[in-house]
């Protein structure tokens, strides 16, 4: 009796450890990893760019913090995504109680082109009407712009 217990317990235990390891690389992760740093990043390695390719985009090479020292991860090709613009990596200065520290700003492709990650936005800027949209893309809502600042 003793043994059939145990061994029920070793296979409901092995069930549920393959499950959840089969899991874990579906799972998005909840969280947004931002590493800050004291010391600047060295300056941009010079890269000879290659000429352009169909379907990619070319992605600069950056530094990137590895143990504690920045190493330099070199340049390479994305395969492009309609209706998106790649953001390159890339280290911005930020002041923390008064010290100037370096927050590492991974790469991601940005629906709009706008800069600001998706995830951050409201709304598109893409949905240029409606009171939040911007008809005339001078960084003003329509509902707030009285002008309309568009060449014909």
């Amino acid at each position: 009796m003793l043994k059939r217990i145990a061994l029920t317990t070793l296979a409901a235990a092995a069930t549920f450890t393959t499950a959840t390891v089969a899991m874990a690389p579906v799972t998005p992760a909840a969280a947004q990893v931002s590493i800050t740093f004291g010391s600047p990043p060295p300056p941009v390695r010079y890269e000879v760019v290659p000429a352009p390719r169909a379907g990619y985009v070319w992605a600069p090479g950056h530094w990137r913090l590895v143990n504690d020292q920045y190493v330099w991860i070199g340049g390479q090709w994305y395969q492009a995504r309609p209706g998106y613009r790649y953001v390159p990596d890339s280290w911005e200065r930020v002041y923390i109680s008064g010290r100037e520290q370096w927050r590492y700003q991974p790469s991601r492709w940005d629906r709009d082109g706008d800069g600001i990650p998706d995830r951050y936005e409201r709304h598109g800027n893409r949905a240029n009407s409606g009171p939040f949209g911007d008809k005339d893309h001078d960084g003003i809502p329509n509902v707030f712009d009285a002008r309309d600042n568009r060449r014909y």
